[in-house]
């Protein structure tokens, strides 16, 4: 063996090469960092934020199929606009990301024919959806939302199956896993979503 070689050091029991103090306080350090930085991001993702798969169109065009998303619910009290994930259990096994419509106390009402959508009498401005709402799936309007509760909607709205549809109806907000952040994948489409 050259010189050069690196040799191990059986006196002290270590496995490291010998190299100096100062090298060796250096590697720790950067373990020590990449340990810390893989902690507070497990932290980080097991209880403050989530990443959730998107699975079909009900959200095209915010939305794609297979796009993926961070969420949260800390601090979270659900308002109108926001894209939130759910799940019902009774109306599907999967959690299903959708809009807030309208919350707790508000009245809204869908004309199909017109494709207006009202809450508390004001047409809404949604500029997010495919194509005006025509599709009607049992929900009577004008419906109030209950207090604690959200009526939601797919911004794909002729292919989505959402409040309108009795078997879901009004959500309670207990059934609100987070509101989305950003979209995280694919990365051509990564950032703030609206």
């Amino acid at each position: 063996m050259g010189n050069n070689a690196a040799s191990f050091s059986e006196q002290n029991g270590s496995i490291l090469p010998n190299v100096s103090t100062t090298e060796k306080s250096e590697i720790f350090d950067w373990i020590e960092a990449l340990v810390t930085a893989l902690c507070v991001v497990v932290i980080l993702f097991v209880f403050l934020m989530r990443i959730i798969g998107v699975d079909g169109q009900s959200m095209y065009p915010t939305l794609h199929d297979r796009d993926t998303v961070v969420i949260s619910n800390l601090f979270y009290h659900p308002k109108q606009g926001d894209i939130v994930v759910l799940t019902k259990k009774s109306f599907m096994t999967k959690p299903i990301v959708k809009r807030i419509i309208a919350v707790g106390g508000q009245t809204i009402d869908i004309n199909f024919q017109t494709h207006e959508v009202k809450v508390d009498g004001v047409v809404q401005n949604e500029s997010y959806i495919n194509e005006p709402t025509s599709l009607f799936e049992g929900t009577q309007f004008p419906l109030t939302v209950p207090k604690g509760s959200v009526f939601v909607m797919g911004d794909n709205r002729n292919n989505s199956s959402d409040s309108r549809d009795s078997r879901l109806g009004v959500v309670d907000e207990r059934y609100i896993l987070g509101r989305v952040l950003f979209r995280l994948f694919p990365i051509s489409r990564f950032g703030n979503i609206h």
